[in-house]
């Protein structure tokens, strides 16, 4: 038995380096017959400028802007996806690259998903942005345009989306391009502007941006040439409403966070926190033999970096009486490590901001074992960072509860009048948030925009539901919309090859019941190096008299990744330990919190139902050290309450999720308090 597989192994081998000497042959023949001068664009010193100039010609023969229905986007990597922040049911993708191993193409498209219809449009225009990619940085800024006055909204800026840098590259990648040029897109008309301005940013990719009131915060990232690349770590404030940049300078000896690119920059209340990211710094190894400008037994060398660190960036703005120029004062903090943190480190995983929290999915753990080669391991885990409390949580999906209905207790009968007027109260606010008009007579009007949303939800599509996570990746584009999370492409690489996936995934953050398949399609062939190509081959040729030797890799063009998945699969169980070990490390002590407190199965609309005359005398209390709250209708007073009881339930949405879990495996699919019953009782405010 041993001799048939070793013959078996031995004639395997021959097969292999018969085929390794054909190809071989077959390519000089080609490179024999290929003109002179056919790849003088994939040179070392190809003109770029020329290669933009052609896009940029191409682009002005567009007249005007227009939108056509067109298919789900072609596969991509490094782009950019955002929520359009005037309407809940549409979603923005920019740019970005693919890479066959061979070629590398760049996009300067423009795609609007359609999210109650299911239909992507492309969208033309004269004047738009240039290809480009690298984790371009788009930011909305309604959240806090919103709340300024109507000064703010000079030259169209609230509720804009804006993109700066990124980088484009020669086909085969010899010489590279980076942009510093502050783009703005109207998400009404789908309209472009160019935002001119003095003394801005240097040009960059993998860097982040983030909102501050009137202000576009932006962070470090990279320029890269074919020699080297270097990592940034300024930081940089554009006005939105005198439309200036201002370079905050810090004091020598202050602390700030090293630079780095790919991390996660999320808004606050008082500034922005950044969490992690990737860089590479100069180390210094033992080395056998001593080379040449270096010192006898030492070698210098890049050592990548995953940082772990979280910093604020608090942000003073400038006083009333300041003058125009005034810069707001800045300063980084030092936060403690975040509780509970991803285990190991990973470079890679995207973080989009909802609700106070980060939501953070996917990453890859590089181990580099030596100078030839690195071992990488890819993750498809779906955490929230909780921003105050700087604390991770992992999301698993849940699958529906099945209960009979509840039933409605004797004192909500009494108060039926009462929960009549705060079901209202919640219809209006819902429309007066999907931008609904206030009519003289104090009703909510709708708007042509909310008719046409409502016969698209008519008209909605149901999607195939599955119960596990999209497989591993790292670089996936992230964005939130109406509290559900949209996941879009991504790469993992298997040995020499690298994938893209081709597909979208969408999640219910409120309910994680399953991941809906949005569209995917198949992924296309690796066309990289001879290594690869002859990897495939022979995973080609393998049989089943080959399966008592070596396991073969399966063809990635089903799926392409099934191997990495199984491999994962087999070291979770290890990782989880580590998850649990990071749980014993000490935690940010928390404030102590008298805010009302949600109950275990009570959705959003009952705990503010149950809760509401509490936020309103909270909010009434806060008005009395507010200077400029004014006389504030009783609608205005609700509607913060909502707010705050909103942020509220979602900041403790993963606990109560966690006790859910541990009651509903106890048998309990419901918790009824004392104060449900008619009297009161402290079970509401346990956590």
């Amino acid at each position: 038995m041993a001799k048939d597989t070793k013959k078996k192994k031995a004639e395997k081998k021959i097969r292999v380096a018969q085929k390794q000497e054909k190809k071989t042959k077959s390519k000089e023949k080609k490179q024999s017959k290929k003109p002179k001068g056919d790849d003088d664009s994939d040179a070392d010193d190809a003109d770029l400028d020329a290669i933009l100039a052609e896009y940029q010609k191409k682009q002005e023969s567009f007249l005007k802007v227009t939108e056509e229905i067109c298919d789900p986007p072609s596969p991509r990597s490094f782009a950019t996806l955002v929520a359009s922040p005037s309407n809940d049911s549409e979603l923005f993708l920019f740019g970005g690259e693919y890479y066959n191993g061979g070629l590398a193409t760049f996009f300067n498209d423009l795609l609007v998903y359609k999210i109650n219809n299911d239909t992507w449009r492309k969208v033309t225009s004269p004047n738009s942005p240039l290809p480009r990619s690298g984790q371009v940085s788009i930011q909305t800024t309604t959240l806090e345009l919103s709340k300024l006055t109507t000064a703010a909204t000079q030259g169209g800026n609230a509720g804009g989306i804006y993109l700066f840098g990124g980088e484009f590259s020669s086909p085969k990648q010899g010489t590279f391009y980076h942009y510093n040029d502050l783009w703005r897109l109207e998400p009404s008309t789908r309209e472009w502007t160019k935002v001119e301005g003095k003394g801005g940013p240097p040009a960059r990719s993998g860097h982040r941006m983030t909102y501050f009131k009137q202000y576009i915060i932006l962070y470090g990232g990279f320029q890269d040439t074919s020699q080297q690349t270097k990592y940034l770590q300024d930081v940089w404030l554009y006005d939105t409403q005198r439309f200036v940049w201002h370079s905050p300078s810090f004091p020598p000896a202050s602390q700030k966070p090293d630079a780095r690119s790919s991390f996660s920059l999320l808004p606050h209340e008082s500034g922005a926190v950044i969490y992690g990211g990737y860089s590479r710094v100069k180390a210094t190894t033992n080395a056998a033999k001593a080379t040449k400008g270096s010192r006898p037994g030492t070698k210098v060398t890049m050592k990548p970096v995953i940082h772990q660190d979280t910093w604020f960036l608090r942000i003073t703005p400038p006083a009333a009486d300041a003058p125009a120029n005034a810069a707001p004062t800045v300063r980084w903090e030092r936060r403690k490590r975040p509780a509970n943190a991803p285990n190991p480190p990973r470079a890679g995983a995207t973080q989009a901001h909802h609700k106070g929290r980060g939501i953070c999915f996917g990453g890859v753990h590089d181990v580099e074992d030596s100078d030839e080669g690195i071992e990488s391991e890819f993750f498809n885990q779906l955490f929230a960072y909780n921003i105050d409390r700087n604390r991770f949580f992992q999301l698993s999906l849940r699958r529906p509860r099945t209960s009979a209905k509840k039933a409605i207790p004797v004192s909500e009968r009494r108060r039926g009048r009462g929960k009549a007027d705060e079901e209202e109260l919640l219809r209006n606010l819902a429309l007066i948030e999907n931008k609904g008009s206030l009519g003289e007579a104090g009703e909510v009007a709708e708007t042509p925009e909310e008719t046409k949303a409502e016969d698209e939800e008519e008209a909605k599509v149901e999607k195939p539901v599955l119960w596990e996570m999209p497989l591993p990746r790292h670089g996936a584009q992230l964005a939130v919309q109406d509290d559900v999370l949209y996941i879009y492409g991504g790469t993992l690489e298997k040995g020499d090859r690298e994938f893209t996936f081709d597909e979208m995934w969408a999640i219910d953050l409120g309910k994680l019941d399953g991941v809906k398949e949005m569209f995917r399609r198949e992924l296309e062939d690796w066309e990289g190096t001879e290594d690869g190509e002859s990897e495939d081959e022979e995973d080609e040729e393998g049989s089943s008299e080959d399966s008592e030797g070596d396991e073969d890799e399966p063809e990635p063009s089903t799926r392409g990744t099934s191997v990495a998945a199984d491999d994962l699969m087999e070291e979770r169980p290890a990782e989880a330990e580590n998850q649990q070990g990071d749980a014993n490390e000490p935690e940010t002590p928390a404030a102590k919190d008298d805010l009302p407190h949600p109950r275990p199965f009570e959705a959003l609309r009952d705990f503010f139902t149950r809760t509401s005359l509490e936020w309103q005398n909270i909010v009434l209390e806060k008005m009395k050290y507010e200077r400029d709250s004014g006389d504030q209708s009783v609608k205005e007073i609700r509607k913060r309450a909502f707010s705050n009881a909103e942020q509220k339930w979602w900041d403790c949405r993963e606990e109560i999720q966690a006790l859910e879990d541990e009651q509903e495996a106890a048998g309990i699919s419901e918790v009824v308090a004392l104060d449900q019953r008619g009297g009161e009782g402290a079970a509401g405010r346990r956590r």
